[in-house]
C-alpha cells in the first residue's frame, strides 16, 4: 500500500484529524522542533507567563539571521535532550496551550499567505501536512479549513501575523552602509521586545514627532496588541519610508 502524500493542498476538500492523550503519538509533535515565533507568538507567551517581552527572549528564545531580506528571526529554544522537547510540553499535553504558538495551534494545517504592497485582500493557499509518526489522520472528525481555523482560534494569529507579513516581504529598499545595522536593531525591539518598545514610544520624543489619535496613546500604555499594530505601522515608515506615520507639522 502506497504512502499518503506528504502535503495534501486543500481548496474545498476535507481532512479527518483529531489530536487528544488517547492517540498514541500525543505530544510527538511537540520534539525534535525548530519553531519560529511571530510576534504576536511572543506577545501571547510573554503575557501567559507573566513575564516583560526581555526576560522572555532571554529565557526561551535565540535570535538568528532570518531568510526574509535579512531579518533577525526567534526561534523557541527547546530543552537540551535528546529529543529537543519544547520546554512547554508536559506529559498532560502543552501548558500554555490557550496561548500556543500559531504554528502549533494551526497543525496539521499549513499556510501560506502573500500581500501586494498591503494592497486587496490576502492570498491564501493551504494543505495538510501528513507526518509519519501522526496517527491523529486516524481519528474523527472530518474538518474544512474554515472550521478549522475557526476551532483552533486562528484569526488574531492570522490578523497579526500578516501585518507583520508585509514588513519582511516588502520590496522596498532598506538603503545600504551603516544604516543597515540600526535598522536591524529597530525591527528586532519593534517586532519581538514590545516592552522596550513602549518604553522608546512612551520616553523618547515619538509622540513629540508623530500625530497619533489620543485614543490610540492611551491604549498603548496596556495593550500590547494595540502596539503592535503601531509598531508595524513605525516599522513601514522607518524602514522603507512608508507614509504610515503622520509627522507633527512643526517638524515636517
Amino acid at each position: 500500500m502506497n504512502s499518503p502524500e506528504p502535503f495534501q493542498f486543500l481548496e474545498k476538500e476535507t481532512f479527518t484529524f483529531a489530536c487528544h492523550p488517547g492517540v498514541p503519538c500525543f505530544t510527538e509533535c511537540c520534539r525534535d522542533l525548530r519553531l519560529v515565533l511571530t510576534p504576536y507568538d511572543i506577545l501571547r507567551l510573554k503575557n501567559r507567563l507573566g513575564l516583560t517581552s526581555g526576560v522572555f527572549l532571554d529565557d526561551y528564545t535565540e535570535m538568528q539571521l532570518g531568510e526574509h531580506n535579512g531579518f533577525p528571526a526567534v526561534f523557541l529554544k527547546m530543552e537540551a535532550d535528546e529529543r529537543r522537547t519544547c520546554p512547554f510540553v508536559t506529559p498532560q499535553g502543552c501548558r500554555v496551550y490557550e496561548d500556543r504558538p500559531g504554528a502549533c495551534r494551526i497543525y496539521p494545517v499549513g499556510r501560506g499567505a502573500s500581500k501586494n504592497q498591503s494592497q486587496g485582500p490576502t492570498r491564501e493557499i493551504f494543505f495538510v501536512v501528513r507526518e509519519p509518526h501522526c496517527q491523529g489522520f486516524q481519528e474523527p472528525p472530518d474538518w474544512t479549513v474554515g472550521d478549522w481555523s475557526k476551532d483552533q482560534g486562528l484569526e488574531l494569529y492570522n490578523y497579526f501575523n500578516d501585518l507583520w507579513m508585509e514588513i519582511i516581504t516588502h520590496r522596498g529598499s532598506l538603503g545600504a552602509g551603516e544604516v543597515i545595522p540600526k535598522k536591524m536593531q529597530m525591527f528586532a525591539m519593534a517586532s519581538y521586545n514590545l516592552d522596550q518598545f513602549r518604553c522608546f514610544v512612551l520616553g523618547s520624543k515619538f509622540l513629540t514627532l508623530f500625530e497619533l489619535p489620543e485614543e490610540m496613546i492611551k491604549k498603548i500604555k496596556t495593550d500590547d496588541a494595540e502596539l503592535f499594530t503601531l509598531a508595524c505601522q513605525w516599522l513601514k515608515f522607518a524602514l522603507f519610508g512608508e507614509k504610515t506615520m503622520t509627522l507633527r507639522k512643526s517638524n515636517d
